[in-house]
């Protein structure tokens, strides 16, 4: 095959009608892009031959074109590196940045969009949003995957993909993926499904975008958990609806004041195995409770099944799916929690007679997950690897969250209430006579990360405290990152 240029092509219009030589043409084309820095200092520029080829024109053109480029300074010619934009262009402080049209001052006119785009408060990134430090949340021990054992099935997939591999999956997502999950969750997690019903995703957060666009109509109700998770609001209030906060106690949503507050709500979106973020266990009663609403008025329930792998005093509780026997309940899982957060992949399980439903949303968003990985999860997950990697991260896990408990115990006192440190990798204290928020500001300026808990709050009388994750806090440095709190307060 006749080797190609690897230089991107600029666009350069050549005009034959008006009276500019072809040569000047090309001239002006290019020292425009450079002066409006589209073309970048030390970018490659195609050799002649292959811009005259793509012009249709004469090299003699493009030859003199170019050569008056770097008589001007624009240009610069390397022997075996071809031609380039002059890197010397880096230092003119004159030359405007790029995207320039898009600044203030080019703007004219009303700029409409859609007000529900518009993030609430509760979303907004507080400075414990910016950096990584002690506690952060849904941060998992990096050092700890088995990466040679992963790098290892993606050179396996890599040196074994074919040119069929290249074109679009299913998308529900690969099969074997599917299939080894169907496996899983039915075996660990007690959830009824089989193949069909599994759809890939690239994590929870678009598992809960295709449920709300595929079950709920704008202006329509529902039931989250108060305090809940804050990312869900904006799923729903892009959707159009309606969100009815229901209260959490110890027994997980109340179902009773859920009823009073909003009875023709369409959905309810759970956390029944570890509520996020007070962490609390839904208990059997209000299980059923919830089923049973769900059935007498034809709503829906999300759960979301976020890190229910982990729990330290207990068996894993059995998913909310698994006791359904009206097929009301979309199961939605993540491996972000149980890998790594860049994997990117998760998992719906939908009720059989709504797949079709869920297949033209997700035809209208991307048309399915990237395949990169799943064939490696896959191999991960059938040969061992993941129960493997499960069982060891709850032992390390178990040891941080005792630690994170007797310090705050020794340090902080009777005063800080612990909540939901039976399972995860997080757990909630609340504080009396703090501003959460402003504490957490405080501490992110010395690598603290404190997640305050009243953002997770909907009503106007939140509890203060924080959402504390011990998953990449390592054991000896959790004391003095607790002792680093109680000065913050």
């Amino acid at each position: 095959m006749k080797k190609v240029s690897s230089a991107i092509l600029p666009i350069i219009v050549i005009d034959r009608k008006v009276s500019t030589p072809l040569h000047r043409q090309v001239y002006n084309g290019y020292r425009t892009a450079i002066v409006n820095a589209t073309l970048q200092a030390g970018q490659r520029v195609p050799s002649t031959r292959t811009l005259a080829s793509e012009l249709g024109i004469s090299r003699i053109p493009i030859l003199n074109a170019y050569a008056q480029l770097v008589a001007e300074g624009y240009f610069e010619s390397r022997v075996g590196a071809g031609t380039l934009v002059s890197r010397s262009l880096s230092d003119q402080v004159t030359l405007p940045q790029p995207h320039s049209s898009g600044s203030r001052k080019a703007r004219t006119g009303a700029r409409a969009f859609a007000k529900r785009s518009s993030p609430p408060d509760s979303v907004k990134s507080g400075t414990w949003q910016r950096d990584r430090g002690a506690f952060c949340v849904s941060q998992v021990a990096f050092n700890e995957f088995p990466l040679q054992i992963w790098n290892s099935l993606v050179v396996r997939h890599c040196r074994s993909t074919c040119a069929r591999s290249l074109n679009y999956l299913n998308p529900m997502g690969s099969k074997d993926l599917r299939q080894a999950i169907a496996i899983y969750l039915r075996t660990a997690r007690g959830v009824r499904c089989d193949v069909e019903q599994i759809m890939i995703v690239s994590g929870s957060q678009q598992a809960l975008d295709i449920s709300a666009r595929a079950l709920l109509e704008p202006g329509d109700r529902v039931w989250m958990e108060e305090p809940g998770y804050r990312f869900a609001r904006s799923v729903f209030a892009l959707s159009g609806c309606n969100i009815v906060p229901v209260p959490v106690d110890d027994e997980g949503l109340n179902v009773a004041v859920g009823a009073q507050k909003g009875n023709q709500a369409k959905a309810a979106l759970v956390t029944p195995s570890h509520q996020y973020p007070l962490g609390v266990t839904m208990s059997a009663s209000r299980r059923l409770q919830l089923l049973d609403w769900a059935e007498s008025s034809g709503a829906w329930i999300l759960e979301d099944d976020y890190d229910s792998e982990y729990r330290y005093e207990s068996m894993p509780i059995a998913s909310l799916q698994g006791i359904d026997r009206n097929s009301r309940v979309v199961y939605i899982g993540t491996f972000s929690k149980v890998l790594f957060p860049s994997l990117r992949l998760g998992y719906l399980v939908i009720p059989a007679d709504l797949v079709d439903q869920f297949l033209a949303v997700r035809f209208a968003m991307d048309l399915g997950s990237a395949a990169s990985y799943q064939s490696v999860l896959a191999d991960f997950i059938r040969e061992g690897h993941f129960s493997r990697h499960i069982r060891r991260m709850r032992l390390l896990y178990g040891e941080r969250r005792i630690a994170l408990i007797e310090s705050i115990r020794k340090h902080l006192g009777r005063g800080a209430v612990v909540t939901g440190a039976h399972a995860g990798m997080h757990l909630a204290m609340t504080l009396n006579g703090i501003e959460d928020r402003e504490i957490a500001n405080r501490a992110a300026r010395q690598n603290l990360w404190l997640m305050p808990l009243s953002p997770f709050y909907a009503g106007d009388a939140p509890r203060q405290g924080f959402v504390l994750g011990f998953g990449s806090t390592a054991v000896e440095e959790i004391p003095n990152a607790v002792l680093k709190l109680r000065t913050m307060m």
